[in-house]
């Protein structure tokens, strides 16, 4: 992982909200907020909350008198989360980095995360700072995407992109995001932290979007992907953007579209 990978600044955030997260995002968090809302918890720390897709899943699904803290280590995107959601006097905003949670010990019944541990440096560490965290008998629930060529849009828009930069390809979809899929690595990384009772489930499901070019300026547009085109040649971004378009549409047609999209589902307890 580069340092530019973990920069969501600027038009990311809303480009990310507005286009990425219906195609991606929607279908999992349902699945994450069920499965924490099924715990009945009291207290609920999210971790990575990025630009808030679990917490408008999973708030209404929490009880009256629920403590839900939301964190996350860019404020950009935080802040994005924050207006998206609206008031709720249940939830707590936070700037947080996952590895070092200014939380104490046995503070939360659960603590949450989609999409969010690719991201981390040291895994062992974040997930050391979720179990410290943990109540005794609480749940780590979070998913990690599947290797990038079982999510196939991300595939046709990363070799889109190396065509455009053939000795210096931008690999962020496929070394970050899709970077951490074996589960015994994973799981490997959880029992190192501490964890005992780990489950993973991989789940397939399909990705729409309205059209190819809504699905070319998710990726190219609404994520550190962006960072690298620029890095390379700014003024190359709506090429990219544009050669993705096309390659989607070859692919897939030139309406609406669908593409298959795979991750795993990871509860880790004791």
């Amino acid at each position: 992982m580069t340092a530019s990978d973990k920069q969501f600044t600027g038009s990311i955030p809303e480009l990310y909200d507005t286009y990425l997260v219906p195609m991606i995002f929607d279908q999992y968090a349902d699945d994450l907020a069920a499965r924490v809302a099924s715990m009945k918890p009291q207290a609920v720390l999210e971790t990575a909350a990025g630009s808030g897709v679990v917490p408008r899943a999973l708030a209404p699904l929490l009880g009256a008198d629920s403590l839900y803290v939301v964190s996350d280590l860019n404020q950009a995107m935080l802040d994005r989360a924050e207006q998206m959601q609206g008031a709720d006097n249940r939830i707590e905003w936070r700037q947080a980095d996952a590895l070092k949670l200014p939380f104490g010990d046995a503070s939360f019944d659960a603590v949450v995360c989609q999409y969010g541990v690719m991201f981390y440096p040291d895994k062992v560490q974040g997930f050391s700072q979720a179990r410290r965290v943990l109540k005794p008998g609480g749940r780590y629930i979070f998913n990690a995407w599947d290797h990038i060529g079982v999510n196939e849009f991300a595939d046709v828009v990363t070799e889109a992109a190396a065509g455009v930069f053939p000795d210096d390809p931008p690999r962020f979809l496929a070394r970050t995001p899709h970077g951490y899929h074996d589960v015994e690595v994973i799981k490997r990384d959880l029992q190192a932290a501490g964890f005992s009772d780990i489950s993973i489930e991989t789940i397939d499901k399909i990705s729409p979007a309205p059209s190819p070019r809504h699905a070319a300026i998710a990726y190219c547009e609404g994520t550190p992907l962006r960072n690298e085109i620029e890095s390379r040649d700014a003024s190359l971004l709506s090429h990219v953007t544009n050669l993705a378009t096309e390659a989607i549409a070859k692919r897939y047609g030139n309406g609406p579209v669908e593409a298959k999209i795979q991750a795993h589902v990871v509860t880790a307890s004791g």
